[in-house]
């Protein structure tokens, strides 16, 4: 649902983006909307996991989400659209980090490396949600197809509630020993660098993931004229490709571990990316976003899963807070190299960052089986 939700807004921003009249650098200042209410809002989450549960906050979140998402196109100007952006975005970040937190506790439970799979599914949303936005972009208006979408996200977050209530979180006898009886000085100063580590990696491959949502389709509708239909499919493919690696992506692991993973990831969303923003054609763009959505796919998981393995709670939100940090800073660094070097060369920026981040997984490799040793005996 998060993901179906989230494409279904990105795949309209050609439309709201006419509709508000604004230019791409002050669009890209109404994007950052998202990613501000989103930061603003991962760690006060983080907090009210611990104190309500993060089935319960992942509810209400789910609820906000879905009746925010009616509200861009209700804008006229950048101004109102980066304002209802702010809610969208922390209904958006509350979200993320009240569902990844439970599945940490879920992943303890069942000693398996399965935040990958969970991932897909966002993935998954993002695929239906841009296929079925391409299909009806023509026929619906924006308020129309938005107002659907939260009709169904409500419905969703009713029936998901129910057994979310019913199932509380599982709680892992040895994640409770380890909190109450870490010992203070080294192991945390060194649990807490980890898990910026892990922020930091996540950042990177934010940065690509915002970008993909927030531009692909316009790159591939303003420098290469494509029609509506085609650039929404330009994102499909990319959500498709990250469907399938992250699909794959437990099994990759446990093969190959994670920082193997982190750096074979970075340096196929490296290649990805440049071929996707450099590309003559819609067709050779369109194969770039799949090599980059593959090499994308497991990195922001992989992150989120080591930071909460790391810090609980607490490690997921902060991580999640540096690593949509990206997103943050995604859209207005784009939007305004877009006005002063052109889209294609603002949208390298994504194949810098992602090299950057296969850098740090390879400069901290050790780093990854030290944290997850020190997380196992604490």
């Amino acid at each position: 649902m998060d993901g179906f939700l989230f494409a279904g807004w990105v795949v309209r921003i050609p439309a709201i983006k006419a509709q508000t009249g604004a230019g791409a650098g002050a669009l890209g200042l109404a994007l950052l909307g998202v990613s501000a209410g989103a930061v603003a809002f991962m760690m006060l989450t983080g907090r009210l996991c611990r104190r309500f549960g993060s089935h319960t906050v992942t509810i209400a979140s789910a609820a906000a989400l879905a009746l925010s998402i009616v509200l861009p196109p209700l804008t006229h100007s950048a101004t109102a659209l980066g304002l209802v952006l702010l809610v969208f975005g922390a209904a958006y970040g509350s979200l993320n980090v009240a569902m990844n937190s439970a599945a940490v506790d879920l992943i303890s439970a069942l000693r398996r490396p399965v935040m990958p799979s969970f991932h897909a599914a966002f993935s998954l949303g993002g695929m239906l949600g841009a296929g079925l936005g391409g299909l009806v972009a023509g026929s619906l208006s924006a308020t129309v197809h938005l107002s659907l979408l939260a009709v169904v996200g409500l419905l969703v977050t009713a029936v998901a509630g129910r057994s979310l209530r019913r199932h509380p979180a599982p709680v892992v006898p040895e994640r409770r020993t380890a909190e109450e009886s870490r010992p203070r000085g080294g192991h945390e100063g060194r649990g807490r660098r980890l898990v910026v580590v892990f922020g930091l990696i996540a950042l990177c491959t934010a940065y690509g993931e915002g970008a993909m949502a927030d531009w692909g389709a316009l790159h591939l509708t303003q420098d290469l004229a494509a029609g509506p239909g085609t650039a929404a499919a330009g994102y499909a493919v990319f959500a498709l490709a990250m469907t399938l690696g992250r699909l794959s992506g437990t099994a990759v692991v446990q093969r190959f571990g994670a920082a193997r993973a982190l750096i074979a990831g970075g340096t196929t969303a490296t290649a990805g990316m440049l071929l996707g923003a450099l590309a003559p054609t819609v067709w050779a763009a369109g194969a770039g976003f799949a090599v980059a959505g593959l090499g994308l796919a497991n990195i922001f998981p992989i992150a989120i899963a080591r930071a909460g393995e790391t810090g609980g709670p607490d490690g997921v939100a902060v991580a999640s807070t540096v690593g949509y940090g990206g997103m943050l800073l995604g859209p207005p660094a784009i939007g305004f190299l877009a006005e002063a070097a052109g889209l294609p060369l603002a949208l390298t920026t994504v194949a810098l960052l992602a090299a950057v981040a296969a850098g740090i997984a390879y400069a901290t490799r050790g780093a990854h089986h030290t944290g997850c040793r020190v997380t196992r005996e604490a």
